[in-house]
């Protein structure tokens, strides 16, 4: 079967700029775009997303800062397909480049130290046993099938600069698995950020920023809220996604 008349193509409403993805396998959801939003990219800097799908972060960030250059690593041929295709019809060739590749062999492909930003959107779930298919691509996205929570953290230590900045957005059930893991690898938490469906409800996910061989200091930011109540967006969501107020809510959360 040919995937590729599976596929759409996504507007992400800034810069004109269109993404390539396929709902049978596996579509970039919020906790992407929040990522993108949370993380920081200053002029000139040079980027590296591990584990980048369909290149969703590279992309984004491409758009919203003056990074010099985005690096896009990732395992799935087809996902790495679909995200050079994306580059090309954007016209980002010069600017972001995606590379197939395992993400534990990532500090063997890359010089060592040579980002000064590393993000990633890692699988959130312990492994990937007890699933019916666990080489789906929807499964290896969500699940660490291929590389673990400490792979991608080690990594990240091994690629960024000292000084780089590490960006993730993860689950916070694991919220002490990821500062053990990072300090362990010399990544000192700097900031952390909890989002919430509801002002009311737990908090689902989180954001953090780690610095290579940074001084211990944590600042816990304002709580991310969703939103404001049923079927309705708070305004920093729709800021975050460039939408305006009044624009169908359905667009924001079809993925």
């Amino acid at each position: 079967m040919n995937h590729q008349y599976e596929e759409r193509i996504d507007d992400l409403h800034i810069n004109d700029f269109k993404i390539i993805q396929n709902p049978k396998n596996f579509c970039f959801g919020m906790d992407a775009v929040l990522l993108s939003d949370f993380t920081k990219v200053k002029e000139g800097e040079t980027v590296l997303d591990l584990g980048t799908g369909t290149g969703i972060i590279p992309i984004l960030l491409q758009a919203k800062t003056k990074g010099k250059h985005f690096t896009g690593l990732e395992i799935q041929e087809a996902s790495v397909d679909m995200a050079k295709r994306s580059v090309a019809m954007n016209k980002q060739g010069t600017h972001i480049e995606i590379i197939q590749g395992d993400i534990k062999e990532a500090d063997t492909n890359f010089p060592l130290s040579s980002f000064e930003v590393i993000t990633s959107n890692p699988p959130y779930m312990d492994g990937g046993k007890g699933l019916v298919n666990e080489h789906s691509p929807k499964a290896i996205a969500r699940h660490e099938i291929f590389c673990t929570l400490e792979d991608v953290i080690r990594v990240a230590s091994r690629l960024a600069c000292v000084g780089g900045r590490f960006y993730m957005i993860h689950k916070p059930h694991r919220l002490i698995e990821i500062v053990q893991l990072l300090k362990k690898y010399k990544m000192e938490p700097k900031r952390i950020r909890f989002v919430h469906a509801y002002q009311d409800r737990e908090a689902n996910m989180l954001l953090i920023e780690a610095i290579r061989n940074g001084k211990p200091m944590v600042k816990v930011e304002k709580p991310l809220i969703i939103y404001k109540d049923i079927n309705r967006y708070t305004d920093e969501i729709y800021e975050i996604y460039g939408y305006e107020r009044s624009e169908d809510l359905e667009r924001l959360g079809k993925n």
